[in-house]
């Protein structure tokens, strides 16, 4: 995994919890990431990160018909 900086203003009121699970938000959302990458990018379990999903309008079920089938035969615990 390789490591960015970015120098954000101070009058961003936003600690590194919040800004890694808005960017795995934004990045799932996108479909860049699935939900269990993102879900480690944000530093959460997949039930935490898909609750917190939610604060931020992001659906959980944004998949196409390909990506409902792989997830069904790619099982992975949450």
């Amino acid at each position: 995994m390789r490591s960015v900086t970015i120098n954000l203003p101070d009058s961003l009121d936003l600690n590194n919890t919040e800004l890694r699970l808005l960017l795995a938000g934004k990045l799932y959302e996108r479909r860049n990431l699935s939900l269990g990458h993102a879900a480690e990018l944000a530093g959460l379990s997949k039930r935490t990160f898909i609750e917190h999903l939610g604060k931020y309008n992001i659906s959980v079920f944004n998949f196409s018909i390909s990506d409902l089938y792989r997830e069904i035969n790619n099982p992975i615990d949450i």
